[in-house]
């Protein structure tokens, strides 16, 4: 990869846009986090009786009020309504001109792990008379349902929204697509492809095979007595995760193009890296190497040591294993420095999006650079003596934060690491600049 500062082209955020549980927009998702409040509780949007784990956090999404039209609701699986809906919030907070924009320059990098599951389980139900019919007669399907079956679709909808005809892909890497989708449109305007792209994650999986699937594998917290103190990353009774759905979109703009029209920059993506452990499906090695591989490269990519991180927003799941092997990654990649600097986990709040979390997590991340206010990890009342780092228990602190990491871990043995700062505190040759810290 050919980093901004070899190519002389770098890539900032200047617009957010959130769907997320607890409300509807950048500044709802801001308040709960901020808030330290959680949006997970028993499941509504079908019976989750006789499941294992019978709740999540939902978004109170109205997509009429969203400001989505009757055909567009008909044709959007409620993944891609989530998509464009923060598309427009982005594009409407960047105050990017895209009716004047040159279409073959502008890109869209969207991220899902699971694409459109709730339209394609509801057609399967339906068609297979709730799986009595093993042959069925497709002339009952919806007209799109073959949008359903290609994801790419979910990254065509955004395109459409502002007529992007430059490169337009779907990432799907699992839980770490959203990191890895933004990764991408960085990397879009740093080779010069676009000048300007819309990047981000979406994922609305809260179905019954999904939640069929978690069970089988006991991946997800069985605490349905308590569902809004289940997720519990970091903590000693943690039990599993617990399911989420959302999107978050940003919008990325070449640097000094972004300044030259006089745009709010939230902060600069100055690195990226993914790795892989060639391991195991869903397990992870205690030592936390490959995570921390990832957060060496992608630091080595910033040009930044590790010390001038001031904030870690970890993957953070509420599994076991998942957060022995970040604490672990953290002490491997940062040293003695891990223990100086915050960490929290909004999936205690928000619950775990499958590939949409990254890009709603780099949405927290440039929020907080932003506010200079670190998000809590909600719930975290007995901390396990495995995971001694500090979690930032419950409620939410300010921080002088120039530097923000934000790493992501994903089913196939993904593992994804960015670097956000905030605007003049790296200089055009990647150096981290003292005198630009916060106060």
């Amino acid at each position: 990869m050919t980093t901004g500062a070899a190519a002389g082209r770098r890539a900032v955020v200047t617009g957010v846009g959130v769907v997320a549980p607890g409300g509807v927009g950048r500044e709802a998702f801001w308040k709960l986090l901020s808030d330290g409040r959680t949006a997970t509780r028993r499941i509504s949007l079908f019976d989750p009786a006789g499941f294992r784990s019978r709740m999540a956090a939902e978004a109170d999404f109205d997509p009429v009020a969203a400001g989505l039209d009757a055909r567009q609701i008909r044709r959007m699986d409620r993944a891609a309504q989530f998509a464009v809906v923060s598309a427009r919030e982005a594009v409407e907070d960047s105050g990017y001109d895209f009716a004047a924009a040159d279409p073959a320059r502008t890109g869209v990098s969207i991220g899902s792990a699971v694409g459109c599951t709730m339209g394609l389980e509801e057609e399967y139900v339906l068609l297979s008379d709730a799986g009595k019919h093993w042959l069925v007669d497709h002339t009952y399907g919806m007209p799109h349902l073959y949008g359903y079956m290609v994801p790419s679709t979910l990254a065509v909808e955004v395109a459409w929204e502002v007529a992007a005809e430059g490169p337009v892909a779907l990432i799907s890497t699992g839980c770490t697509s959203g990191l890895d989708s933004i990764g991408h449109g960085v990397q879009l305007i740093e080779e010069g492809s676009s000048d300007v792209v819309l990047a981000g994650a979406t994922d609305a999986p809260l179905s019954p095979i999904t939640s069929a699937c978690f069970d089988a594998i006991k991946a997800t917290s069985p605490n349905n007595d308590d569902p809004e103190h289940a997720s519990r990353p970091f903590d000693a009774q943690r039990d599993g995760f617990v399911l989420g759905e959302g999107a978050a979109v940003l919008v990325l703009e070449e640097k000094s193009a972004a300044e030259a029209r006089g745009a709010r920059v939230y902060g600069e993506i100055v690195g990226y890296a993914g790795r892989s452990n060639a391991f195991h499906m869903t397990g992870l090695k205690a030592n936390g190497r490959e995570m921390a591989e990832a957060i060496r490269v992608c630091l080595d990519r910033a040009r930044l040591d590790p010390t001038a991180v001031d904030y870690i927003n970890a993957h953070g799941s509420g599994t076991k294993q998942n957060d022995r092997h970040e604490t672990a990654a953290f002490k491997r990649s940062l040293g003695e420095h891990a223990y100086r600097i915050p960490v929290s986990s909004i999936k205690s709040m928000v619950g775990h999006s499958l590939g949409a979390i990254g890009s709603i997590e780099v949405a927290a991340c440039a929020l907080a650079l932003d506010r200079q206010v670190v998000p809590p990890t909600a719930n975290l009342h007995h901390p396990d003596p495995e995971c001694d780092l500090d979690y930032v228990p419950r409620t939410a602190r300010e921080h002088p934060m120039d530097v923000v990491l934000s790493v992501g871990s994903g089913f196939g043995g993904f593992q994804s690491a960015t670097v956000l700062a905030r605007p003049g505190v790296v200089d055009h040759q990647g150096d981290h600049r003292g005198e630009g810290r916060a106060a």
